[in-house]
């Protein structure tokens, strides 16, 4: 990173983010370009971090705009250069919409280091983090290994502190077997929180924040450390849908999810997590979405939601996808990790899982690499065990399993993603969408249409930075004055239940590697369906103007003809160039299923061709379960917890 191409990501940075003249700026918002608050260097920084082969590409791209003459050219020049690049083949179009990103959300989200606040956030009527609440202590005790190599005994090794790893960490330990917990991520708790979303990303989230699959088509969101995705997800807790049930049970095979023995096990979780109905307040989106609904005569429902109702606040509620300081959150860290590790179990944080070990053909424990990002101490850890539980989600889970040489054909295969778009509308008054928590409600209506599959249509965390780098980019001036509109403004999403599947696969270095293209006849369609429903959603609730998220598309005012606004958006390419599909729900990567071809693990989640290696998360799913996953990963990793207590048992008798 020379000082020429410094030059060429401040010049960006104040492309995107212009200063522009305004008579009337008591904030200063429309004066500040985006290097006075450090946009640029922040993007330098995240460039030197990243893997060589991204950093050459976008150094060369840097290159290329010096040679186009971007540093002397016009505001206007240098906006039709941005957009040029998507003229010039994918990887620079994509290695431009990552530098135009990049600086739009370090420019709209890095705080101030003397005031805690953006300088922008003030224009957003967005108050920031604010104090945080009487700190929790901090309790969990990591170990680290001593040297070069380290060996541990256990009877179970969990891979994986999530959702489900921490359900069956919990089972196991109870059950008086000594587990230990391998965490890829750290080990954060509530006192480590600040609220910010730069840092949660960087901390809490798999590969520092939201990534594109290989293909370009969806970002991805998923949770990275001490309790996974359930230390930073939006606490949506519903049970598995009836007709998802049925189907697992009767094309899979999965035993007893369509009899009230399941009912069992969502009860257990459900009581275990502290599932309220009595902390989901609603905000600014919330209740037009309640209003629309109404005027629709479309059913609206209220959430539940695991939570600590003594030390829950809706005031820092919008903030729990960045980490809960309060400690109302009920995540598997605060309930089911905490019961496992008063049972004995160990973790070992910052320690990346490599290889599953067999011997004779079954698990004999995990090879792993340990890697303290403060000290640089690193390790490699071996630890010995009988059983091994790979609960470390649907992106890494197949990929342990492919750098381990098992799980046989289906390994990698049927990535679901449920595969969101989003439209946000403009209101006459400000919406508060930073108050209260991100999801508390949801318009059902469509959840099912006659074949098990539908949308549900929700609304999204608040995070100033992921807001400005998501608003399609035309020209600085017109970006900015959609973000002087943010704090009137609400989004929707439509989640659909997919039924095309994607796939993992590893590179040359065995790192995961996500591809998913929404081209399935009745995802498109149902895709449709949602882009529909969510206009007339916005239109129905008195929105006065609204826009999609995707490249070049037309906005709706206030007397424009909804049906041919609904037309054109449906003509949009779904995916890369097009709509800006997202997921924060990977499954179905190791499924579970009778058959070892199409399916990775038994209907129990024990693998088909490695016995004492188990399932636990969402990549056990057989399909797509069309609702926020949590109570499902936590209801059946209950149920594969039992299931491994009870093979134990079972060798034990025949021994």
């Amino acid at each position: 990173m020379n000082d020429t191409r410094r030059a060429v990501l401040r010049a960006i940075a104040d492309t995107v983010v212009p200063a522009i003249e305004r008579d009337e700026d008591p904030q200063g918002f429309w004066s500040r370009p985006g290097s006075e608050v450090g946009a640029h260097e922040a993007v330098a920084e995240a460039i030197a971090q990243m893997p060589e082969p991204q950093r050459e590409g976008l150094g060369q791209l840097l290159d290329g705009l010096v040679r186009l003459g971007f540093l002397s050219a016009s505001q206007r020049s240098r906006e039709q250069l941005l957009r040029n690049l998507a003229a010039l083949g994918p990887e620079a179009a994509a290695g431009g919409q990552a530098l135009i990103g990049l600086s739009l959300f370090f420019a709209y989200s890095l705080p101030d280091e003397q005031t805690g606040a953006n300088p922008f956030w003030a224009q957003l009527g967005y108050p920031g983090p604010g104090a945080p609440p009487e700190a929790l202590p901090k309790v969990v005790a990591a170990l680290v290994p001593d040297g070069d190599e380290a060996t541990y005994e256990a009877d179970a090794v969990v891979v994986g502190s999530g959702a489900g790893g921490g359900v069956i960490a919990a089972a196991l330990a109870e059950a008086g077997q000594h587990v230990i917990v391998l965490e890829a991520g750290g080990a954060f708790e509530e006192a480590d929180f600040n609220g910010y979303e730069l840092w949660a990303y960087q901390n809490l989230y798999w590969r520092g924040g939201p990534n594109p699959t290989a293909d370009m088509n969806v970002s991805l969101w998923a949770g990275a450390g001490w309790g996974g995705g359930t230390a930073i997800n939006w606490t949506n807790c519903l049970r598995t849908k009836p007709w998802v049930r049925e189907q697992w049970a009767r094309e899979h095979g999965l035993e007893g999810l369509e009899t009230p023995e399941f009912d069992r096990h969502l009860d257990a979780i459900w009581e275990r997590i502290s599932v309220t109905d009595r902390c989901s307040d609603l905000n600014g989106p919330h209740t037009l979405m309640r209003q629309g609904a109404e005027r629709l005569g479309w059913s609206f429902k209220t959430i539940t939601r695991n939570v600590d109702e003594s030390r829950y606040s809706a005031d820092s509620a919008g903030l729990i996808g960045f980490g809960d300081r309060s400690g109302a959150k009920q995540s598997t860290a605060r309930t089911f990790l905490a019961d496992a590790r008063r049972h004995g179990a160990e973790l070992i944080a910052r320690c990346f899982a490599q290889r599953v070990l067999t011997e004779g053909g079954r698990a004999a424990g995990v090879e792993a690499l340990y890697a303290d990002l403060e000290t640089g101490h690193t390790a490699r850890v071996t630890v010995r065990a009988p059983r091994v539980v790979v609960a470390c989600g649907a992106l890494e889970s197949p990929a342990l399993l492919l750098r381990s040489g098992i799980g046989g054909p289906a390994a990698g295969q049927n990535l679901r993603l449920h595969p969101c778009t989003a439209v946000g509308g403009q209101y006459e008054s400000e919406t508060r969408a930073w108050w209260g928590a991100p999801q508390v409600a949801l318009v059902d209506e469509f959840a099912n249409a006659g074949d098990g599959h539908g949308f549900l249509i929700e609304a999204t965390q608040y995070a100033t930075g992921t807001i400005a780098a998501a608003t399609p980019f035309v020209s600085g001036a017109e970006h900015k004055q959609a973000m002087s509109e943010v704090s009137t403004g609400a989004s929707f999403i439509g989640l659909i239940r997919d039924k095309g599947a994607g796939r993992v696969t590893i590179d040359e270095a065995g790192q995961a590697v996500p591809w998913y293209s929404l081209t399935e006849p009745r995802d498109v369609e149902t895709s449709h369906r949602a882009l529909e429903a969510q206009v007339r959603l916005h239109v129905a609730a008195g929105a006065r103007q609204i826009g999609a998220l995707a490249a070049g598309v037309p906005t709706w005012r206030v007397g424009d003809d909804v049906d041919r606004y609904i037309e054109r958006l449906k003509r949009i390419r779904l995916g890369a160039g097009g709509f800006r599909l997202f997921s924060a729900h990977q499954m179905g990567t190791c499924r579970m299923g009778s058959d070892a071809q199409t399916s990775v693990a038994n209907p129990y989640g024990e693998l088909h061709d490695t016995p004492g290696v188990w399932i636990g998360d969402a990549s056990a799913f057989p399909t797509s379960s069309g609702t926020n996953p949590m109570i499902t990963i936590m209801a059946l990793a209950h149920r594969t917890g039992e299931a491994i207590l009870a093979a134990e048992a079972a060798e034990a008798v025949t021994a």
